[in-house]
């Protein structure tokens, strides 16, 4: 009698783990379709902002040659490394147009003698045209003027003022 129920059990067992064991399948899902392609735009008078040679870029204000202002800090005249992207592209515009000219403004914050402030200007426009010089834009298209503390953009004495007016404007005086 115990052989008839260990037959019976190892029958069941290997019926239970013949039934664990079958491959089961999934069916397979079908794809998903792809997204409807974007409508189609005219391309007409579109400008790509990083094209650094296109005229058209210097006002549009997706493009960094829209950027004409570089920010210095207190008393110094080295020029910051976010302000790098705007000196390239001001240089890659300038030396694709052989027309271009621009003068760098140098300014400072109204605080230290008006001497000092005038060579702080200079030195700081220097800084740029040194960037864009090394870039490859020939000297004969930049000139660089020192304004000292004689044209601020805020006459207010706070940290917040001296800090918009320690600047480096770059104009186009020919594009």
């Amino acid at each position: 009698m115990k052989t008839a129920i260990r037959f019976v059990a190892l029958v069941m067992l290997a019926a239970f783990l013949a039934a664990c064991a079958r491959d089961v399948r999934e069916e397979p899902t079908a794809p998903e379709p792809p997204p409807p392609p974007p409508p189609v735009e005219e391309e007409v008078d579109r400008v790509d902002p990083r094209d650094f040679t296109d005229a058209r870029n210097l006002d549009n204000p997706d493009s960094l040659l829209s950027q004409r202002t570089i920010y210095f800090e207190f008393d110094r005249s080295d020029v910051r490394a976010q302000f790098r992207p705007i000196i390239d592209a001001h240089a890659a515009y300038i030396q694709g147009n052989s027309t271009a000219r621009v003068i760098l403004e140098g300014h400072a914050d109204e605080r230290g003698s008006r001497e000092y402030n005038l060579g702080l200007g200079e030195r700081r426009g220097n800084a740029v045209e040194d960037l864009l010089r090394a870039a490859g834009v020939a000297g004969r298209q930049i000139e660089v003027v020192s304004y000292g503390e004689e044209r601020p953009v805020c006459r207010d004495s706070s940290e917040d003022c001296w800090q918009r007016n320690r600047r480096v404007e770059i104009v186009y005086t020919a594009r």
